[in-house]
């Protein structure tokens, strides 16, 4: 193996491993970012406030977004071991 081929497969990792977790993490910081903006303005400070409906969101997020993270996943781990034979030489 090269390192250019080593790069190349851990750059296909990281990209899948982002596109993976990004609905979830941007349902996070949006609820986040509305839950901020709506204590600035009713200057509530409470810390609770803000955990609560991000997990909710996320778990939504989860749920409906679920089998497209599954099959992307599937995806790359079967090119992966499909081309496996090719890794070694």
């Amino acid at each position: 193996m090269t390192p250019e081929f080593v790069a190349t497969i851990g750059r296909h990792t990281i990209e899948v491993a982002l596109m993976v977790s990004a609905p979830i993490l941007i349902a996070g910081m949006v609820v986040g970012l509305v839950v901020s903006i709506l204590q600035a303005v009713t200057q509530i400070q409470e810390m609770t406030l803000t955990f609560v409906p991000k997990i909710i969101a996320v778990f939504i997020a989860l749920i409906i977004f679920a089998p497209w993270m599954m099959e992307a996943m599937v995806r790359f781990t079967a090119e992966i071991l499909n081309n496996l034979p090719l890794y070694i030489r």
